[in-house]
C-alpha cells in the first residue's frame, strides 16, 4: 500500500484520480484551499465519505512517510503543502503524470479537443458500460448514468475490465503525456491557447494513438490531422461528407434528437446538434475497439448526460431553467443555438473563468453574443470568477458587457451577483429560458436554483 496526497484534491480533476488510487487500496489524504473557504463542502464530504482524510492546506498534513505528493497546474509552488513537501524531499507529481499513469495501464482511450471532451468521455465510458466492458471512467464532469447498485452520479468509475476512458486536456499542454490506444480530437479552436500552440500539441497527439484516432470532419484543424494516422475515422453531420460515421435526418425533440448514422435510426436524449456530433465521436472511438455500429446507437439511447451541460434544473410558470458548463465562445454559441431552437427569449448569465482566459478570448465571446443573441435576448455578467493566487485584474466582465450594449445588445453587469435572481426574477415572463453559463465554479448551480426560486416566489 503506497502513500498519496493530493494537494488540491477538490478539483474535479484531482478528485477521480484520488478515487481511483482509494479503489486500488492505497492511503490517500489530501488538502484544498476552497474547503478552508468553507466551499464546495458537499465534494469534502464525498471525499471524506471514502476513508480520505482532508487537512487545511497549512503544511499539516504533510509528513515524511507520504510516497508521492500529486499537485495540479491551479496550485501555486509557494503554498505551504508544497512548500513543506519539498523541504521533506517528497517525491512530487503533476496529477496529469499519475493520469497518464493510469491511462497506460489499461487499452486507453483519451478524449481531446477544445469543446465536447467532458461528454465524450462520458459517452465512450456508457456505451463500454451497456456493451459489457467494465470500463473505468475518469473524466472532468460528473456523470448522471450510474453502473451499480446504489451508486451515485460521480466523475469517476471503477471498472474492472481493460479499458480506461479519460478525458484529457490541452489547456495546461498535458495532453502530451497521453500515449492512448484510441485519441479522439473532437475540434480545434481558441480557448486556453491560440490555435498556433494547439496544432502541435493535437498532431503530436494523434501521432501516438495505438490503434487508432477519431477526427470531426466538420473542423478543418481537426481534419487537417486525418494524414498524421494510417488508421482515422472521421465523422460529420453533412451527408454530403465522406466521413466514417455521418448523421443525417436530424430532428430536435423536446428532450434531445432523433436522426440517422449511416442509415441506422438513434435517439439521443440530451440536447443541441453539438451532441450529436459527439455521439458521433464517441461511436467512432468504441469502433476502434470492437463495438458495432448497432450496439453503439442502443447504448446511446440510455445516456442521461453529464452535469452542467446544458442541464435542466428545473421550471415554474412555463420558464426553464438550465445549467451549463460552456466557457469559450464556441461553446457558448453552441448553447445558445440550442436554446434558440424554439424559438424562446433567452436570459443568459455567463461569469467568465480566469482573468487570463477572459482577456485571450474576449473578442471572441464579444463575436459570439452578437452573432447569436436575438433582439429580445439579454445577458447578464457576474464578474470574472477568481480562484486565488498571483494574475493580473486588468480587465472585467464589465468590459464585455460594454461591448454588447455598443453591439445594441441587452447586456448587464452585475458587480454584486446575489442581486441577479431578482433581477430576471423581475422581468422573465412565461416562454422564456434562462442558462447559467461558467467554467470551475461549483456555486453556479445554486445560482441557477437561487434564480428558479425566486421566480417561484419561495
Amino acid at each position: 500500500m503506497m502513500n498519496y496526497y493530493f494537494c488540491g484534491i477538490g478539483g474535479i480533476g484531482m478528485s477521480s484520480i484520488a478515487q481511483f488510487f482509494v479503489n486500488k487500496g492505497h492511503q490517500v489524504s489530501g488538502s484544498d484551499r476552497s474547503f478552508d473557504l468553507n466551499e464546495n463542502q458537499q465534494i469534502k464530504q464525498n471525499l471524506q465519505d471514502l476513508g480520505i482524510k482532508i487537512y487545511p492546506q497549512d503544511a499539516s498534513g504533510i509528513t515524511s512517510d507520504i510516497d508521492f505528493f500529486i499537485t495540479s497546474t491551479a496550485v501555486e509552488a509557494q503554498i505551504p503543502d508544497v512548500q513543506k513537501a519539498k523541504e521533506l524531499g517528497l517525491k512530487i507529481k503533476r496529477r496529469a503524470e499519475m493520469l497518464a499513469e493510469i491511462l497506460h495501464s489499461y487499452t486507453g482511450i483519451a478524449i481531446g479537443g477544445t469543446s465536447g471532451k467532458t461528454t465524450i468521455t462520458a459517452m465512450v465510458g456508457h456505451i463500454l458500460s451497456v456493451c459489457e466492458k467494465s470500463p473505468t471512467i475518469i473524466n472532468g464532469g460528473i456523470l448522471n448514468n450510474t453502473y451499480t447498485a446504489n451508486a451515485k452520479p460521480s466523475n469517476f468509475i471503477m471498472g474492472t475490465g481493460d479499458f480506461c476512458v479519460i478525458e484529457s486536456d490541452e489547456s495546461d499542454g498535458t495532453i502530451e503525456l497521453y500515449n492512448p490506444a484510441v485519441g479522439v480530437v473532437s475540434n480545434i479552436s481558441l480557448d486556453h491557447k491560440p490555435l498556433e500552440e494547439l496544432r502541435p500539441l493535437f498532431k503530436d497527439f494523434i501521432k501516438r494513438c495505438k490503434i487508432g484516432c477519431v477526427l470531426n470532419a466538420d473542423c478543418n484543424e481537426t481534419l487537417a490531422l486525418k494524414s498524421e494516422h494510417p488508421n482515422t475515422i472521421t465523422f460529420s453531420c453533412n451527408k454530403a461528407s465522406n466521413a466514417t460515421f455521418i448523421a443525417t435526418e436530424i430532428q430536435p425533440t423536446s428532450m434531445g434528437s432523433t436522426f440517422k448514422v449511416n442509415g441506422k435510426s438513434a435517439v439521443l436524449n440530451v440536447l443541441g446538434k453539438h451532441n450529436v456530433e459527439n455521439a458521433l465521436a464517441a461511436i467512432g472511438a468504441v469502433h476502434l475497439v470492437g463495438i458495432s455500429l448497432q450496439d453503439a446507437i442502443d447504448a446511446l439511447a440510455t445516456f442521461a448526460g453529464t452535469k452542467r451541460r446544458l442541464e435542466k434544473i428545473g421550471q415554474a410558470n412555463d420558464i426553464l431553467v438550465f445549467d451549463d458548463y460552456a466557457h469559450n465562445p464556441e461553446k457558448v454559441g453552441a448553447s445558445i443555438r440550442t436554446l434558440h431552437q424554439e424559438n424562446h427569449q433567452l436570459w443568459v448569465v455567463f461569469q467568465p473563468h480566469g482573468f487570463a482566459p477572459t482577456r485571450m478570448m474576449k473578442d471572441g465571446f464579444i463575436e459570439a453574443f452578437t452573432k447569436e443573441l436575438g433582439l429580445n435576448d439579454t445577458v447578464i455578467f457576474p464578474e470574472i470568477f477568481y480562484q486565488g493566487g498571483t494574475v493580473a485584474k486588468d480587465i472585467s466582465a464589465k468590459d464585455l458587457s460594454d461591448a454588447l450594449v455598443a453591439n445594441k445588445k441587452n447586456a448587464f453587469f452585475f458587480a454584486d451577483r446575489t442581486k441577479i435572481p431578482e433581477f430576471i426574477a423581475q422581468r422573465a415572463t412565461s416562454g422564456d429560458r434562462i442558462v447559467i453559463m461558467g467554467a470551475r465554479d461549483n456555486t453556479l448551480t445554486q445560482l441557477a436554483k437561487d434564480i428558479l426560486n425566486q421566480i417561484k416566489g419561495e
